[in-house]
């Protein structure tokens, strides 16, 4: 009973937060990395560590810097994230810009439907509901639901505050079968790291052996659906650029994981370009495989 009432305390705070205009909460969010980065040092051994294999070439005085911008956007993250809670349509639209999206609404017009992955880079929640203010059709966003369910019942009805229905990932097939016969987006995060039994594919990714998720893939070759990526670009504090890139048009003629081979490596080249716009708190490679890996 405390343990509720304290979650619903929680929320009620962090909805009244959310209406503080975004340079107010820019400066807490610059108190919140120092609590973060030098007196609670969360996660730090696992950003470092993450970034140490991912990036052998860089000395540590290059890692630091890293680390220490990673820390500074994480805490500015999680106010923007805090503020979709009260933000307008409006302030949305004007702080994430979205390129391209006629080339998937070109398809959504003639009634086919199409898949779209993205990744935890940039604020992916603002993108994924700018993303969907866009589309011409029903856009449906696969999640990791939270454990709490107080807070992911507010997350919930923050994400579908626009245009977004939220599906959790085990309900994934079954909206799908569900909407068979309706013009839709199915929005996948394709970083999630799969559970230790489903860990099935395995590939080099930001030097180590990683596991990937088929679910986009599968779902691509039964549906003959095209496969797009949305690439976040970060212009400036507070404001975003999206990207809808074809990656695979034809499903249907590719190989073996050729579509899993292409949206891993388009992920792995966006962190390159500015690596400290990925969650790298994210414990990723906790799994490893326990025989020789496919690639």
């Amino acid at each position: 009973m405390i343990s509720r009432g304290l979650s619903y305390f929680g929320v009620i705070c962090l909805h009244i937060l959310s209406f503080l205009p975004m340079q107010v909460l820019y400066g807490f969010a610059s108190v919140v990395y120092l609590l973060l980065y030098y007196v609670f040092g969360y996660r730090r051994k696992v950003v470092r560590e993450n970034l140490v294999n991912a990036f052998p070439e860089k000395d540590s005085y290059e890692i630091d810097l890293l680390e220490k911008r990673f820390f500074k956007y994480l805490s500015a993250l999680i106010f923007e994230i805090i503020k979709l809670s009260s933000i307008s349509k409006k302030e949305l639209q004007r702080r994430y810009v979205c390129k391209n999206t006629d080339l998937i609404n070109s398809y959504l017009s003639r009634g086919e439907s199409v898949l779209v992955c993205s990744a935890h880079y940039g604020n992916w929640e603002w993108g994924t509901q700018a993303f969907a203010l866009h589309m011409q059709a029903d856009t449906y966003a696969i999640y990791k639901p939270l454990t709490n369910k107080i807070f992911e019942n507010w997350f919930s009805r923050m994400r579908a505050r626009f245009a977004n229905r939220m599906i959790p990932m085990r309900q994934t097939f079954r909206a799908l079968s569900d909407t068979k016969n309706v013009t839709t987006v199915f929005c996948f995060g394709n970083d999630q790291a799969p559970i230790k039994e489903e860990s099935h594919y395995w590939m080099e990714f930001l030097n180590q052996q990683t596991s990937f998720q088929l679910g986009i893939e599968k779902i691509a070759l039964k549906t003959n659906r095209p496969v797009f990526y949305i690439k976040v670009k970060v212009l400036k504090k507070g404001y975003y650029e999206i990207d809808c890139v074809p990656i695979c048009l034809q499903p249907e003629k590719t190989n073996g994981h050729e579509i899993t081979d292409l949206h891993v490596r388009f992920l792995e080249n966006l962190i390159k370009e500015d690596p400290a716009y990925w969650l790298w708190s994210h414990r990723r490679w906790k799994h490893q495989p326990t025989q020789p890996p496919l690639v």
